[in-house]
């Protein structure tokens, strides 16, 4: 019985030998004496003296993959803009929108304006940004549409200082997204009659991207397509093929930084700088940047959604991003609505008394005092007024008393207007304030 075991096991041991003999790496010349003659099943092929070269193959798969991922982005974009009417692309100028922009050059979509660029300047970007973007400009032939926040000339950080107010994020980073990124980014589309918007997502970018696929319906703007060329490209596919094709970038990757955002909230990875791209290849230790979901690991540093999540995404792929609140306030009842500056400016020199209300629809505070001050208004001794203040910061802060919201006023009759200066917003309080004017009067 023992005997017959071993046995058993001394065959099962050749024929191991003989498959692994099968499938070992031979030479050519090799390979053609084994077809010459037959080889025992107990003499394995010898192996080449040749050692195998790991890093040669490496390359070659890197090249192979790049070409195939090149062909396959450079389809998406043939099907973007010759199956569409007017492909848009908003270009953030980041690692693979630069690549995208080195495709729609070399197949002629730019210098033809079959394929149309548009950039959304935040007034919160790096200097850096739209200098590279004047770069690019002159380097490819083309000229981007710039959208900025709506009724504030373009590049005039001074002018949107005064109409929104420079903290706004600090306030409110949805409504900022709002203002600053989602609304002139939908108006740049519709400008640009966009019926196929291109950009740069990819899978690798996180788990919110990890099911993306080359073609889908955007979540804004209805029916809209959206093509996502390199969807399938890692980040290292990205500098890889920058690399390759020497491809102009965004000059703070030599600086440390993965991806680039607001001048705010961005930071490089690691913070110290030591990973960088630099001459079209990394200094230090890529991996930080080139792991899952870790090209965006410098973005929106310290900022997080109404709910205490990490933010992780602007806003503008997000359905439902467009909004912020879901209504105004006081849409009905005895509050009544301002409508402009100069019926603000005649209700304060009407010389008769009331009370304004400066707000912001988005502000946590407006909305948690809107229903006592409302039920106040149904019973107050004077009209009592909204005044929608968050696009109009220089003419509140001038006439109305307003560094932050809600702001509430009491114009007198000989048009001065005194700020209610207490946190209390119930009913009673609001009554108080109205009564201590009239006790002053009489």
């Amino acid at each position: 019985m023992i005997e017959r075991t071993m046995k058993a096991c001394i065959a099962v041991l050749a024929l191991t030998a003989t498959m692994a003999s099968a499938f070992a790496p031979a030479p050519v010349n090799t390979v053609a004496r084994h077809h010459a003659r037959t080889v025992s099943t107990a003499t394995p092929l010898r192996m080449s003296d040749k050692v195998f070269d790991q890093e040669a193959f490496i390359a070659e798969s890197k090249t192979m993959r790049l070409k195939h991922l090149e062909e396959q982005a450079m389809f998406a974009l043939k099907i973007a803009v010759e199956n569409y009417g007017n492909a848009v692309f908003p270009n953030a100028l980041i690692a693979g929108d630069v690549v995208i922009t080195h495709l729609l050059h070399r197949m002629g979509y730019l210098q033809s304006g079959q394929a149309k660029v548009m950039v959304v300047d935040t007034f919160h970007l790096f200097p850096e940004t739209m200098e590279f973007l004047r770069e690019i400009e002159d380097f490819y032939g083309f000229k981007a549409e710039v959208f900025c926040a709506e009724g504030v000339p373009s590049g005039d950080k001074a002018a949107y200082d005064k109409k929104y107010g420079e903290n706004l994020w600090r306030e409110d980073i949805e409504q900022y997204d709002k203002v600053c990124k989602v609304e002139p980014f939908q108006r740049g589309l519709k400008t640009l009659k966009a019926d196929c918007m291109i950009n740069g997502r990819t899978r690798w970018q996180g788990f919110e991207r990890a099911w993306i696929d080359q073609f889908e319906n955007a979540p804004i703007g209805g029916g809209l397509a959206k093509c996502n060329p390199i969807a399938y490209w890692t980040l290292e596919d990205t500098f890889d093929y920058i690399a390759k094709y020497q491809v102009p970038h965004h000059p703070l990757h030599a600086k440390g930084y993965p991806s680039i955002g607001d001048a705010k909230d961005t930071i490089p990875i690691p913070e110290d700088g030591s990973t960088r791209f630099v001459n079209f290849k990394f200094e230090g230790d890529p991996k930080p940047w080139l792991d899952y979901a870790s090209e965006r690991k410098g973005r929106f540093v310290g900022l997080a959604n109404k709910d205490g999540s990490t933010k992780t995404e602007c806003g503008i792929h997000v359905a439902g991003a467009e909004r912020t609140f879901d209504r105004d306030l006081w849409e009905s009842g005895a509050v009544k609505n301002i409508a402009s500056n100069e019926e603000a400016l005649e209700i304060i020199k009407s010389g008769k008394e009331a009370i304004i209300a400066v707000y912001a629809p988005w502000c946590q505070f407006c909305q948690g005092m809107e229903e006592e001050f409302a039920k106040y208004a149904e019973s107050a001794g004077v009209p009592v007024y909204k005044f929608r203040g968050d696009e109009e910061r220089e003419f509140v802060s001038e006439h109305l008393n307003t560094k932050s919201f809600p702001t509430v006023n009491f114009v007198k009759s000989d048009g001065s207007v005194v700020k209610y200066d207490s946190e209390a917003r119930k009913v009673e309080d609001f009554a108080n304030f109205e009564k201590s004017f009239q006790s002053a009067s009489v």
